[in-house]
């Protein structure tokens, strides 16, 4: 018979701390307190396997659970001497959630159960305070009826302040029993009416009520959501709690409250937390009353004038404190406590390892390895990588009020704040004039590079978590907020409006890509620290990890900036992006539009030594790195002139009629060019595109290389390859003209070519395109659109939708999807070596900086990751985790 239910008290339990997955996080933490011998009060927990069944078997229980479930009751109530609804022996209890991952405030909690309209004469006598326990029994009407009858609590609210008010009274604690009882009378009728049923008096009939709703919890809307951001799996269930009550509301030498063994949101080795006297726990919670300080000197750092426990419950502080420090260092972890004070008894109610600000995490993760609690290995797979995120840029001051005018999704991290402006134009006008700008467009296209580059911080009012200004923000390491839909902007009239409010060109915004926030006016900043701690346990990690981590980098800022972060080289360049600024579009659409191979080169010609600075500078920052060099990806059409007065200033260049330009524009026109003329395929119908892009490779490293002192090898990679035959024409292309480079300048060009695998067929024919491919570079952007054949800038529309359904767990574009794309990089990977067993094996694409994937990419085995600047320390610290977890 399968067991549902654990005992613990008394200093024994039947589970453990390692029981977890079964037990959720609360229960095997009071089983374990338990087993230390430390005061709490004694319960018994309903595994997270039987809320799972409860929900396989359409919200029934399982067959065997009462039973055991009684059987568990009766052994609480022997330790304790009391019994559920026995007036002369009162027992009363907590029924509590408890997932395996901590999700505060997310499930349903119901206090006091037990009490009905005999045993609160009971608690009455036995406490010797008929207003505590009238007060008590209140309490628990109203939770029990918002969370099992579906009472919404507002309803009890507004009849408190309304007798509240008829009494004189001002605060809860100014009302006598006898107010109690007639406000207990009022909830009861309410209930009735609202129910269509009297309140439960059946102490058995609460406890099941109250169960049920635990498990019916797990799936609530706030509940979904949290799981859904945190990315916590459905089935893992939760478990339910049953545990006898303590009570901190039972007069002056009473309390509760809540305490960190170490400060949550700095790192400081010091006891951080609040109490209430005479309060139950949600009081703390709901901040009802100002709470207090627990320590004399956070009192007095506070300024407060309200007793700290340590001065007015001394006793009961020092056992807190002992207990304290020894389940911080049993855990070997710092604990979040909740802790009851009832009549000078201390009681445990819960320990877990506590929630922290990345600052915190990285400051308790080097002190304790400092200490001798943990290794320096278990201090780099405490940190988030993730959570780096915080550390990387600026962030809104936490003090900082802020006006929020809408929320879109935190696309990319960081605050900025600048000057409203609706066209890239404009964004480089406003800054070259000394403006800090916020670019606010209804979407971006690569055309709005040289704008977003401009712009202190991006806002769209479309697109998801990977639309074109996501995924360029994030690797630019700008803040973006993307698809802000209660939003509106009118390009024609230059306004931005939402909720009856107007904003113009000029007008100072914020946009917090942490959270997905855009607020009105300027907001105070904090600036990032990415020394002491930080470094320390970037340097841990760099000694665990296997993998090497580049950056993906086109622009000297980006390629300084990685570097600074411990790039280890350039993974990917697009030089796509290159082109759009000044003289270099209008040369690029010059070449694009030319009808003739003459003409094509004469204006390749413009743009070569514009190509060869920017690789100098690349190669000169990275020193001896390797820098991978991607030729030209995108379709034509990106490039091409949109509006008249582009036109005309295309045509006045080529000597043609604006109407001649336009119908060669138009007929550059495809339906479907993401799926076009693009990639590779440019090169073998323009092979001089190819030919330019690799001469200024090749010249630029002899040139960086005599300048540094320091032998540059060029990866040179070709996008899109299908067929082998596509990448054997363009190599000998760029063989050629390596050949002729070091004719040329009489010096040998060590340089390897490659290609990216993000078509299925190239993963599929890996093995024959690795005799030619010296390199592969997974492109997993593409690869993911084309395995799955949907469109990441398109798919937001629905993948959301998706995932709350149950049909994907994460968004592909964010997190490679391992059973199908991951199969066609593992097997892309296993061809390669077989033919090429030196291949050199990398990926670029926006998951070589998500940090699920780079375990993916552990597993898999490839030599390196490339990310954006600003994921480059996330990339490190998960490579590192990604080889502990595979070392074992």
């Amino acid at each position: 018979m399968t067991k549902w239910v654990y005992t613990f008290g008394d200093g024994a339990a039947e589970g453990r701390a390692g029981d977890r997955d079964l037990l959720g996080g609360k229960g095997a933490n009071l089983a374990e307190m338990c087993r230390l011998g430390l005061p709490v009060p004694p319960g018994f927990t309903i595994t997270t396997e039987a809320c799972n069944a409860y929900y396989s078997a359409a919200r029934s229980y399982p067959e065997a659970l009462a039973g055991q479930v009684g059987e568990a009751l009766t052994h609480l109530e022997q330790l304790t001497g009391r019994r559920l609804g026995d007036p002369s022996r009162l027992l009363l209890v907590s029924v509590r959630s408890g997932a395996r991952a901590s999700m505060p405030g997310m499930m349903d909690t119901v206090l006091n159960l037990g009490l009905n309209d005999a045993t609160v004469e009971a608690l009455a006598t036995e406490s010797g305070d008929a207003r505590f326990a009238y007060d008590s029994y209140r309490r628990f009407i109203q939770m029990y009826s918002d969370v099992v009858l579906g009472v919404d609590h507002e309803v009890f609210e507004e009849i408190l302040e309304d007798e509240k008010a008829n009494r004189g009274a001002e605060l809860d604690t100014e009302l006598t029993a006898e107010d109690w009882k007639a406000i207990i009378g009022l909830y009861k009728a309410k209930v009735e009416e609202e129910s269509g049923a009297p309140f439960p008096q059946d102490p058995e009939q609460q406890l099941w009520g109250a169960i049920g709703a635990v498990f019916s919890s797990w799936m609530n809307a706030r509940a979904i959501t949290y799981r859904r951001l945190h990315d916590i799996p459905e089935d893992w269930g939760t478990a339910v709690n049953v545990q006898a009550m303590v009570f901190g509301n039972m007069g002056e030498t009473s309390a509760t409250g809540v305490a960190f063994t170490r400060n949550p949101s700095t790192g400081e080795r010091a006891l951080y937390g609040e109490f209430l006297v005479n309060a139950q726990g949600e009081d703390v919670v709901a901040g009802i009353r100002t709470p207090q300080n627990i320590t004399e000197v956070a009192r007095i750092d506070a300024g407060s004038d309200k007793p700290s426990l340590e001065k007015i419950m001394p006793e009961a502080f020092a056992s807190f404190v002992a207990i304290s420090q020894k389940l911080e260092k049993h855990y070997r972890d710092m604990q979040d406590l909740e802790f009851t004070i009832e009549r000078g008894k201390l009681w445990m109610l819960q320990a877990r390892s506590g929630k922290r600000t990345a600052k915190a995490a990285l400051r308790i993760a080097v002190d304790m390895a400092s200490e001798g609690l943990i290794s320096q290995e278990e201090a780099v797979a405490r940190i988030d990588p993730g959570s780096l995120d915080q550390l990387l840029h600026p962030t809104i001051d936490p003090k900082a009020k802020r006006d929020v005018i809408a929320v879109g999704l935190p696309a990319s991290p960081g605050a900025a704040t600048g000057e409203i402006a609706f066209s890239s134009h404009e964004a480089e006008d406003m800054r070259a004039i000394g403006k800090r700008v916020i670019l606010v467009r209804i979407e971006t296209s690569p055309e709005d590079i040289h704008g977003m580059h401009a712009a202190e911080g991006i806002l769209t009012t479309r697109g998801g978590m990977t639309s074109h200004a996501a995924v360029v923000a994030r690797g630019m390491g700008k803040p973006c907020v993307s698809g802000a839909g209660t939003l509106r902007v009118d390009y024609r009239a230059g306004t931005l409006t939402v909720m009856g409010r107007t904003f113009r060109k000029g007008d100072v915004i914020t946009v917090d890509g942490g959270t997905g926030q855009v607020l009105n006016g300027a907001v105070p900043m904090q600036q990032p620290e990415l020394s002491g701690d930080f470094a320390s346990v970037m340097k841990w990690a760099d000694g665990i990890r296997r993998m090497k981590v580049r950056t993906n980098a086109e622009t000297p800022a980006d390629a300084r900036t990685a570097r600074s972060f411990g790039a280890e080289g350039i993974g990917l360049c697009r030089t796509e992006h290159m082109f759009f600024e000044g003289e270099r579009i209008i040369a690029m659409r010059e070449m694009i539009l030319s009808d003739t191979e003459a003409g094509r080169r004469a204006a390749l010609a413009k743009l070569l030594p514009m190509q060869r600075s920017d690789f100098v500078e690349l190669f000169e920052i990275m020193a001896g790195l390797p820098v991978t060099i991607r030729l030209l990806d995108p379709p034509l059409h990106e490039f091409l002139p949109k509006s008249d007065e582009e036109i005309d200033e295309v045509a006045t260049v080529m000597n043609l009629s604006p109407s001649a330009l336009r119908r060669r524009t138009e007929a550059l026109h495809e339906f479907n060019p993401m799926l076009g003329h693009r990639g590779c395929r440019l090169a073998v119908s323009y092979p001089e595109i190819a030919e330019m892009q690799a001469r200024a490779i090749f010249e630029a490293a002899v040139e960086a290389g005599r300048a540094t002192g320091r032998p540059v090898v060029p990866e040179v990679m070709v996008p899109l390859v299908g067929l082998k035959k596509e990448l054997d024409f363009i190599k000998a292309r760029i063989d050629a003209v390596a050949a002729d480079v070091m004719k040329e300048k009489g010096e040998t060009i060590g340089y390897l070519t490659g290609t990216m695998i993000e078509l299925p067929r190239a993963a599929v024919r890996a093995h024959v395109i690795a005799e030619t491919a010296e390199f592969f570079s997974f492109g997993t952007n593409d690869l993911t659109q084309t395995t799955f054949g949907i469109s990441r800038d398109d798919a937001s529309v629905f993948l959301e939708t998706y995932r709350q359904k149950g049909i994907i767990e994460q968004d592909p574009f964010v997190t490679l999807d391992k059973e199908g794309v991951g199969e066609f990089v593992r097997m892309a990977a296993q061809k390669g070596r077989a033919t090429r067993p030196d291949i050199k094996l990398g990926i670029c694409g926006e998951h070589g900086g998500d940090p699920a994937s780079i375990h993916f990419c552990e597993d898999v085995g490839l030599d390196y990751v490339s990310c954006s600047p600003f994921r480059v320390p996330i990339a490190r610290l998960a490579a590192a985790q990604a080889a502990i977890r595979k070392a074992g």
